[in-house]
């Protein structure tokens, strides 16, 4: 997979771009894969962890009762998350990633159900993903497949 994260670091640095990545249930694992290569100083803005419910409101500002409707595991917060974190940096690009690793249900979601926001000035989506395996299993694919999504988000692949 650093196949992908190679093609980020050369897309983002010739088109001058910028990231910031916010995480909840992949815990800086991304921010971690795109910082192994040298030069991702050059594009890579800020990584933030908001793994506690609470810290999506506090340092994101994801309004509280979105949290409550939508849920923590919801495309809804996902997208507000990636918005908020490229608000607050300035970022031509952002990722979020916000789930249920398991092994138990939560908020009646199952493990291994992950969704992933991306924004750019032109628009913020939201993409599901379901992954299967333990804990560490389920946050490396929801990692390497958000970073996946990332490259297909800044070729213009998906919209």
């Amino acid at each position: 997979m650093a196949s992908v994260v190679e093609e980020l670091h050369r897309i983002f640095k010739e088109r001058g771009l910028t990231l910031s990545v916010v995480e909840s249930c992949t815990g800086g694992l991304i921010c971690h894969l795109l910082t192994q290569q040298p030069g991702a100083s050059k594009f890579f803005y800020a990584g933030i962890v908001t793994y506690f419910t609470e810290s999506k409101y506090r340092l994101l500002g994801v309004k509280r009762d979105l949290l409550d409707s939508a849920g923590v595991v919801s495309p809804e917060v996902a997208k507000e998350m990636a918005l908020r974190v490229r608000g607050l940096t300035l970022t031509d690009y952002s990722l979020s990633t916000t789930g249920n690793l398991g092994p138990e249900v939560m908020e009646q979601k199952p493990a291994g159900l992950i969704y992933f926001g991306l924004s750019s000035a032109e628009e913020t989506i939201a993409l599901e993903g379901r992954f299967s395996g333990s804990r560490l299993e389920i946050k490396e694919k929801a990692a390497f497949y958000g970073l996946g999504l990332l490259l297909d988000f800044v070729k213009g692949v998906i919209r």
